[in-house]
């Protein structure tokens, strides 16, 4: 359905440590920069970019928003939200935990406050 998510920052050196290392964490790459200065992730089919708001004013985080990274078993999402958490990233919500459906899901907020998750599928 989508091609990509674009997420703002105000640091980007800072986010992609942060990204890099999740990323790591799931098998992924690390991120490159683009011509027009945004961090560009390819992972699973899709894109995640993070730029500096091309209006000049801060970046901030969505109220009510959150981005879900699918991840290939439990140890990824365990490895995700500790490479989060040691690179700067805040654990939120309930620690990582399996839910009623079967899936494994961890949430984190990156350096700008950005709400993630990374999640195995559910049971089917």
């Amino acid at each position: 359905m989508f091609t990509h998510v674009m997420i703002g920052s105000n640091n980007l050196e800072r986010a992609r440590g942060f990204y890099d290392a999740t990323f790591a964490a799931l098998g992924g790459k690390a991120g490159r920069m683009d011509e027009r200065g945004r961090l560009i992730y390819a992972y699973a089919g899709g894109r995640l970019m993070i730029t500096k708001p091309i209006d000049g004013n801060p970046a901030t985080a969505a109220n009510g928003g959150t981005i879900g990274i699918v991840a290939a078993s439990r140890d990824h999402v365990l490895a995700w939200h500790a490479a989060g958490t040691a690179n700067g990233g805040t654990a939120i919500e309930s620690p990582p935990s399996e839910r009623p459906n079967g899936a494994f899901v961890a949430y984190l907020r990156d350096p700008d406050g950005n709400k993630l998750t990374a999640r195995t599928q559910p049971a089917q």
